[in-house]
């Protein structure tokens, strides 16, 4: 029988709902801590920009046992997404188990030397400590704000200029009129900019520092989902753990590889006019496929075309008066500076000593599976998976680590095996891969289907693949599918 174990679950977005339902339906007692005042994390209301909506389609972004409902279009909007995870929550009953406007300060081994951790908690204005037998950390890679200034900001700001970070942009109006520089290449960077043109703003300059490779919904009017999310496809990316025979065949077909890619890139260069606008990068595309590679915003290249947005490469220097100085030497008029910059990955509350054994001097981080680390016991990660099926991703995640938590998987891993696996990993993204070392390691984007693999196969699934090789091969990953195979895996409870 598996010990009931005081769960701590911390944050209440994609992953934190995952983990407090995977917990709770194995009879833990879960407690979720939610530093804002709703649920939904990036989805959040107050942190979402206008117009934002989903890199991926409706039916790759849900849970397995939730579809979105069939009003929503392929990809829906932030506060569809807003609304969806509020159903979710509802359906499974998760708000009780949450505590919204709490906020963790600090994380320590247990003084009593019980397993577990003591958490310092912050809510209504006073501090008290709580003790749990295990913690999931679901705070994502998108919980802090990556705050970067530059000379002559103050000045800037002092006679009237406005900075603020993407996730402050939340009314159109605020454009209106204004002078807008956006920092940033990324899909948030796009998205704003587009908007910001839109909204009425006077003129609107993009300025990125390196060409990446972007994707449209449609490529050459095939839903991009049909193309990149297949099995088919992810086999052609230089993934981890090849045998000799794997790397033997992987050689043979490296002809045919390139020349799909190459393919591919020709119609990304065609349907977007990258050679017009210099926008063509240096690496071959799948040298560079990962979880930072964006979608094009709708009506991003329309709006270079017609000037309602012009894009710079290079970065910020300096701000001077109501102007801002960039590296190519431009000076470019500017009232509103949107810092698209992203965020910063990190788990502030755990204490030095941890973060030590958990990240590498490179920013590299040492995880098993991409959720734990045998230096930090009881406790893992829920959403470090990142992907391009984020949901489904930290539903995956979250089932294997409750039984990684109660010593259920069928492939319980020793010490050593993870230590050696961790090992092969970090070496795997920093010779054969530089890529997967975005997000300090951690998104298992492009390569969906293998992770998902190795966790069905730990949690012992007697299901993991469609019985249709075909469909199976060339299809994208399908919720109601992982449902069936998580079902599969061996059921217990705790008590």
């Amino acid at each position: 029988m598996v010990k009931r174990k005081n769960v701590a679950v911390i944050g209440g977005g994609v992953s934190g709902l995952a983990a407090a339902k995977a917990f709770d339906e194995r009879g833990h007692r879960v407690t979720g801590f939610e530093r804002t005042h709703d649920f939904g994390g990036v989805w959040e209301l107050s942190r979402s920009y206008p117009d934002v909506q989903t890199q991926s389609p409706k039916d790759l972004y849900c849970y397995t046992d939730h579809p979105m409902p069939d009003e929503y279009p392929e990809w829906p909007k932030g506060p569809q997404v807003h609304a969806y995870l509020h159903s979710y929550a509802e359906k499974h009953n998760l708000t009780r188990l949450f505590r919204l406007n709490t906020n963790i300060k600090a994380m320590e081994r247990r003084a009593d030397g019980q397993p577990g951790w003591t958490l310092t908690i912050e809510e209504a204005g006073r501090t008290r400590q709580e003790d749990f037998d295990f913690v999931s950390i679901c705070t994502g890679q998108f919980s802090y704000k990556n705050i970067i200034t530059h000379p002559g900001q103050e000045a800037f700001e002092a006679q009237g200029g406005q900075v603020i970070h993407s996730s402050d942009y939340t009314d159109p109006e605020m454009m209106r009129g204004k002078r807008v520089v956006v920092l940033g290449g990324s899909k948030s960077a796009t998205d704003i900019a587009v908007n910001a043109a839109k909204n009425g703003a006077k003129q609107v300059t993009m300025v990125y520092r390196e060409n990446v490779w972007r994707v449209p919904y449609f490529v050459g009017g095939i839903n991009f989902k049909n193309l990149l999310y297949m099995r088919a496809q992810e086999m052609q990316f230089n993934q981890w753990g090849k045998s000799p025979l794997q790397r033997v065949i992987a050689a043979v077909l490296k002809p045919l590889v390139w020349a799909n890619f190459r393919g591919l890139e020709t119609m990304l260069k065609l349907q977007l006019g990258l050679k017009k606008w210099n926008m063509v990068p240096d690496s071959p595309i799948e040298k560079e496929a990962s979880c930072s590679l964006p979608i094009v915003t709708p009506g991003l290249f329309e709006s270079f075309k017609s000037g309602a947005v012009k894009p710079i490469q290079g970065t910020f220097e300096r701000y001077d008066g109501d102007e801002i100085t960039l590296t190519t030497g431009d000076k470019v008029g500017c009232d509103i500076a949107v810092l698209a910059v992203g965020w910063k990955l990190g788990i502030p509350y755990l204490g030095d000593e941890f973060k030590d054994k958990l990240i590498e001097s490179d920013g590299q981080y040492r995880t098993y599976r991409l959720s734990v680390n045998p230096d930090l016991p009881d406790m893992g990660f829920v959403g470090f998976n990142s992907s391009f099926c984020t949901i489904l991703s930290a539903e995956m995640i979250a089932n294997w680590l409750v039984r990684f938590a109660d010593g259920k998987l069928a492939r319980q891993p020793s010490r050593d095996a993870m230590e050696k696996n961790m090992q092969m990993m970090l070496d795997w993204r920093r010779k054969e891969r530089p890529a997967a070392q975005v997000y300090g390691g951690l998104c298992s984007a492009p390569f969906h289907f293998k992770h998902f693999d190795e966790l069905l196969e730990d949690m012992g699934a007697s299901e993991r693949k469609k019985a249709n090789p075909l469909a199976e091969t060339f299809t994208y990953p399908d919720h109601k599918a992982y449902g069936r195979y998580l079902a599969s895996a061996p059921q217990y409870q705790a008590g």
